[in-house]
């Protein structure tokens, strides 16, 4: 049992962890700017941009997948703008546009890829291969103190915990000017900080996010990660401290009851098939997101 859930559980029960805060750490802040779905729009433009990484260097490289990711973002808003003005589009509807017609250029590009050597596909932009990223070279438990069976832990992981890392830094370094910026734009401004590169700066984060989780954990979790813990959090206080510590619990709570649900409940009703790990762990965020709704203290406020 020890050797089965160290080999096949942990490690994506790990990965589904860190990629679930990456996300919900800046999503505290898009939630109070009221840029909430900014977070879905990222999942739908850097699905393109990492395909055309994939094809042009052959491999699924971080370095690679940012650039990739940066390049249709920068599309995207050239796209946005263009529609907007030429169009005379409302500039909710031209987002919406855009974000689709890239979403939907990117699975057609999948489809018509050769990425049989790799997990990335359709599927895979959809659902992730969370449940894939297994660690073989386990024995047990004892293999968490064997450093030559750590180096063989799947790359997701250090990738996930090394972005969470960063952008909790950046968090505590720019705590101040975010926070400030986000209550209160025209103060911040005249203190001399730089909202516009402030805010830039967050949408960054929420980038970086996406882009780390994409092809682990996939859009499904990735958007609603930035949307639900935050906003059940915010349902819970009303202070901002509390508000973020909030998030980071329900994201880690969303993905481990969301892991185990999908492998043993099916099980646990009597069907011989477990579920998408994606997608239960996103319906396990709405219903805490629904339960908070119901019975958090600031429900009313």
């Amino acid at each position: 049992m020890g050797f089965e859930f160290v080999a096949l559980s942990l490690p994506p029960l790990v990965i589904g962890v860190f990629a679930a805060m990456a996300c919900a750490l800046p999503g505290n802040f898009l939630l109070l700017r009221r840029q909430a779905l900014i977070g879905d729009a990222i999942s739908h433009v850097v699905l393109p941009g990492i395909v055309v990484a994939f094809l042009v260097t052959g491999v699924i490289a971080a370095i690679p997948m940012m650039i990739g990711a940066a390049g249709a973002a920068l599309i995207s808003v050239l796209l946005i703008e263009a529609v907007r003005r030429y169009g005379k589009v409302e500039p909710g509807a031209a987002m919406g546009v855009v974000f689709t017609a890239m979403f939907a250029a990117g699975v057609l590009l999948l489809e018509q890829s050769d990425t049989s050597s790799v997990h990335l596909d359709v599927e895979h932009a959809l659902y992730g291969n969370l449940e894939s990223l297994i660690w073989l070279d386990a024995v047990g438990w004892a293999s968490l103190v064997d450093w030559q069976a750590l180096v063989l832990l799947p790359p997701e992981l250090l990738r996930m915990v090394i972005t969470f890392a960063g952008i909790a830094v950046l968090t505590l370094l720019f705590w101040r000017p975010m926070a400030l910026s986000t209550f209160d734009e025209g103060f911040a401004r005249s203190l001399g900080l730089p909202t516009g590169m402030i805010g830039l700066g967050i949408v960054a984060m929420a980038a970086l996010a996406a882009v780390a989780a994409f092809d682990a954990v996939g859009s499904i979790i990735v958007i609603a990660m930035f949307i639900c813990p935050p906003a059940t959090a915010r349902l819970m206080t009303n202070r901002l401290g509390h508000q973020v510590v909030w998030s980071l619990f329900f994201a880690a709570l969303s993905a481990v009851l969301g892991y185990v649900l999908a492998g043993y409940g099916p099980l646990w009703l009597g069907a011989s098939d477990s579920v998408s790990a994606a997608g239960m762990i996103a319906t396990v965020s709405g219903l805490l997101l629904g339960g908070a709704a119901l019975f958090a203290p600031h429900r009313q406020s």
